[in-house]
């Protein structure tokens, strides 16, 4: 793909009408917001195929395009919910923090990969549930997560931007223990979670159970489609939230999809 192609979502980014709030899904678990004043904020976003490269079978071989160059944009923050590198991007990141602005919020697990891919660390805040980070137009409320033994330093996310909230749940079992906790953190605008049911995220019914339990206003399914090997079956997602939640909004969006919020 050239690069021309795969800029188009850069120039369809710089170019939102401004005084408004954007979501745009990059694939897998990625997402940029836009804010008001044009801020913007990267979310867990997998530019590269260094999945791949670095697990070295094809069950982590890329199945969607890349439709955005690491460079197309200068982001004034990014977060990484963990170390694995579909959140974590080894290639892409440099690039995306080449630019003397972007901040970096990762769990405490991916500073081996800071450390070793020479990222300015005076740019980088690690975090962890309870912390607590501000940055332009963006509130960032970092909370528990459960992605089993792989990644115990995941977090979850909390926006808050031009006053809409929104719940990034990053990848995580189901805890319904946790959803009280959760909830004190509402209402939610938007709830972003996995239901791939696999590698100890959320399946398609659990995501449905926890817009059940959270009720946020749109509930957006992630982390369905890039590899082979994750699962998740947004068809199955729409039959499970007709069942558990039917007066919940749900949205798939297509990869490189931008709305308003």
């Amino acid at each position: 793909m050239g690069e021309v192609e795969m800029n188009d979502l850069g120039w369809k980014i710089q170019n939102a009408a401004p005084g408004k709030i954007h979501l745009f899904y990059t694939g897998q678990a990625g997402y940029i917001l836009k804010s008001g004043s044009g801020k913007l904020l990267g979310l867990d976003l997998y530019l590269s195929e260094c999945v791949e490269r670095i697990e070295g079978h094809m069950g982590f071989k890329r199945l969607l395009p890349r439709i955005l160059s690491p460079f197309a944009l200068e982001l004034d923050g990014v977060v990484a919910t963990h170390a694995h590198f579909d959140h974590f991007d080894a290639d892409a990141m440099p690039c995306l923090m080449s630019g003397q602005k972007t901040k970096l919020f990762a769990s405490t697990g991916c500073a081996q990969e800071v450390k070793r891919l020479y990222l300015q660390e005076e740019r980088v805040s690690y975090v962890k549930p309870g912390d607590v980070r501000r940055l332009e137009d963006y509130t960032l409320e970092f909370v528990p997560c459960d992605h089993g033994s792989a990644a115990r330093d995941a977090v979850g996310v909390v926006i808050t931007v031009d006053g809409i909230r929104i719940y990034m749940s990053g990848d995580t079992c189901f805890r319904p223990d946790r959803v009280e906790e959760l909830s004190e953190k509402g209402p939610f605008d938007v709830m972003i979670a996995p239901i791939n049911g696999a590698f100890g995220n959320m399946n398609e019914e659990e995501c449905a159970r926890l817009s059940s339990a959270l009720q946020p206003r749109l509930t957006i399914p992630s982390h369905y489609g890039m590899f082979a090997s994750h699962g998740g079956s947004p068809g199955l997602f729409m039959e499970q939230m007709r069942e558990i939640c039917p007066e919940n909004k749900y949205l798939l969006m297509t990869q490189g999809e931008g709305i308003l919020l």
